[in-house]
């Protein structure tokens, strides 16, 4: 099938996105607290909130790069290297700041599982960083002369998803024993972090290189 990217790309893909999903950040922090505050169906409605955000992400970002390949090829190629910038400046920050996670404990009324879905969508779509991101990531995995660029992206987008279910379900389901391995054990985060830096800094070094050529 002409949408779905070669083996190489699925596998490098696939290593980045996983990476990225067991990274701290503002929705796994809600994805914890809510799960701590009002229990596990809260928690999961919560990640299913930015699970939806993620895909509207990516639709706005296919659109936007398709129109993009199409106008001028060498735009692309700029945007390419500015993404290739970017990941080298999140890999920076990831070393040199580390990752954050400080979900609260609250107690208070229930939260319907539509307001804690509505409130990870909301985190999701309203992090600017989120969507500076998928512009200049997803398009690393595609090339401006592929014809098929937009079915790939799409379906990159869906594979982003469907690996991040089971990455962050498990934080869900032991949301309180999470919490506490990742405040209490710091060595864990500083190699995720470490992690999450390699395999961008990577990425950059690929589309920097192969460009050069």
């Amino acid at each position: 099938m002409s949408f779905i990217p070669d083996t190489t790309t699925l596998i490098q893909f696939a290593i980045a996105t996983v990476i990225l999903a067991i990274t701290p950040g503002p929705d796994m922090t809600l994805f914890v607290s809510r799960t701590l505050s009002h229990g596990r169906a809260t928690g999961f409605a919560s990640m299913a909130g930015a699970l939806c955000g993620t895909l509207i992400h990516t639709t706005l970002v296919v659109v936007g790069v398709s129109a993009l390949i199409v106008a001028s090829p060498m735009a692309f190629f700029v945007l390419k290297l500015f993404g290739a910038g970017y990941l080298v400046f999140l890999a920076w920050q990831a070393i040199t700041k580390g990752s954050a996670l400080s979900p609260e404990k609250k107690s208070g009324p229930e939260i319907s599982l539509f307001r804690s879905w509505a409130a990870g969508l909301g985190v999701n779509l309203l992090n600017p960083k989120i969507i500076l991101f998928f512009m200049t990531f997803l398009p690393q995995f595609v090339s401006a002369h592929d014809p098929n660029a937009p079915g790939k992206l799409f379906f990159l987008g869906a594979m982003f998803v469907v690996l991040s279910i089971p990455v962050t379900a498990p934080m869900v389901f032991a949301a309180e024993k999470f919490s506490a391995a990742m405040k209490t054990s710091p060595r864990v985060t500083r190699v995720v972090d470490y992690l999450f830096a390699g395999v961008f800094s990577a990425f950059a070094l690929k589309i920097l290189t192969a460009q050069a050529k």
